[in-house]
């Protein structure tokens, strides 16, 4: 049986694209009659879209796989050697000069400083305090896995042609040693095409703005189809329903995931991470100054050792560093190996010079701090500020 035009509306057809449109009338405005429930494809990849590679059975999609224990070295690993010796720890101090001068620049850099107590403060007294900073850094690689897709553009698909390599049998370009570094790689022979699970193959997904139906009741009218008295709403041309301007008239749009491909190439990632994991023990000093004062200085280099895996150092003339060395190392090397592969370890002393010095001005002593390679203040108690004034 044939549809008949709806009068009024003899040039639009609505049967076919819209089956539960009920026109306007003159008792009420035009409405849908409610859409049947679309089937809606699941946010999250089914567990089926992902074949079952051998070597990768852990891997999740999205999660990931986690950490991949490295294998078993096939060599014997090389065994770390004690570094080279220092016989003669050099410990160096700064002249009264140098704490004067620094001490002006100092002074010079606050706006509400007097500079008279840096020039004309008469200094007393300047005692050195050694503090060492160790440092144990270890560079490593760690891999991890994940089921990953994109949209299919005719991309090779190479699943099952041979089995895959293993996670830590796919070659990877390291930076240099003790530079963080991440590189992202799809594992061959793990491609396949599958139907995308978000769309269900369609390339297509009702449009969420006007319910699949491809318009709406016109905001001018309210889908009476007229305004005030008779006149017919120029807006919709009297229908009472207005184009969706999200999916234009279609009542549907492009799949995002697929991006109106119909298909997914599916794959496992294979992300390679090297992270330089550091560590410092700081000896504790009794000189006054704040210890977080120090981790904007750099200081004197006095031992350096780096290979494979190092050897705690030995021979050094404080014994807290000593002991700091020996718990480092063997905390880097069970935690690291466990997850990670190590590649490279360096350790280094540094001498963080810090002198205090006691100065007279109008009678009354004072204190400030020197330290670090770079000279650096710290005056707590400057003696002379006062408040800027703004003419």
């Amino acid at each position: 049986m044939e549809s008949q035009p709806v009068s009024g509306h003899q040039n639009r057809t609505y049967g076919t694209a819209n089956p539960g449109y009920i026109p306007a009338s003159a008792g009420g405005p035009a409405m849908f009659a409610p859409l049947a429930a679309e089937f809606q494809g699941p946010s999250a990849p089914p567990a089926s879209m992902f074949d079952n590679m051998p070597g990768y059975e852990g891997t999740m999609a999205g999660g990931g796989g986690g950490f991949l224990p490295p294998p078993m070295p096939a060599f014997p690993v090389p065994q770390p050697q004690p570094g080279p010796e220092q016989p003669h720890w050099n410990i160096p101090s700064i002249t009264e000069d140098t704490a004067r001068e620094a001490f002006v620049q100092f002074a010079s850099s606050k706006c509400c400083y007097s500079a008279a107590p840096a020039k004309d403060g008469v200094i007393t007294k300047m005692d050195a305090f050694n503090t060492y900073r160790y440092r144990l850094e270890t560079f490593t690689e760690s891999r991890s896995t994940e089921w990953s897709h994109e949209p299919y553009n005719g991309q090779p698909v190479d699943a099952f042609a041979q089995p895959p390599p293993g996670p830590w049998d796919v070659p990877a370009q390291a930076p240099n040693f003790f530079v963080d570094g991440k590189q992202i790689m799809k594992v061959p022979y793990t491609s396949s095409m599958k139907a995308c699970h978000v769309c269900v193959g369609m390339g297509r997904k009702p449009c969420k703005d006007c319910a699949g139906a491809g318009n709406k009741v016109c905001w001018v009218c309210n889908g009476f189809g007229n305004r005030m008295g008779n006149d017919r709403c120029h807006h919709c041309s009297g229908r009472g329903r207005e184009n969706c301007s999200h999916c234009h008239g279609q009542g549907s749009k492009k799949c995002e995931t697929c991006h109106g491909k119909q298909q997914l190439l599916v794959y496992i990632n294979l992300t390679v991470k090297w992270t330089n994991n550091s560590d410092n023990y700081v000896v504790e000093q009794s000189s006054g100054l704040q210890v977080h004062n120090l981790s904007s200085v750099s200081g004197k280099e006095l031992f350096r050792d780096s290979q494979y895996m190092v050897y705690p150092v030995m021979g050094f003339p404080d014994p807290t560093v000593v002991n700091a060395a020996q718990r480092l190392v063997s905390e880097h090397q069970g935690k690291f190996s466990q997850t990670s592969r190590i590649l490279q370890q360096r350790q280094t002393i540094e001498l963080i010079p810090i002198t205090k010095v006691t100065y007279s001005w109008k009678g009354k002593s004072h204190i400030y701090f020197v330290y670090g390679n770079e000279f650096k203040v710290s005056a707590d108690n400057y003696p002379a500020t006062c408040c800027c004034t703004v003419m």
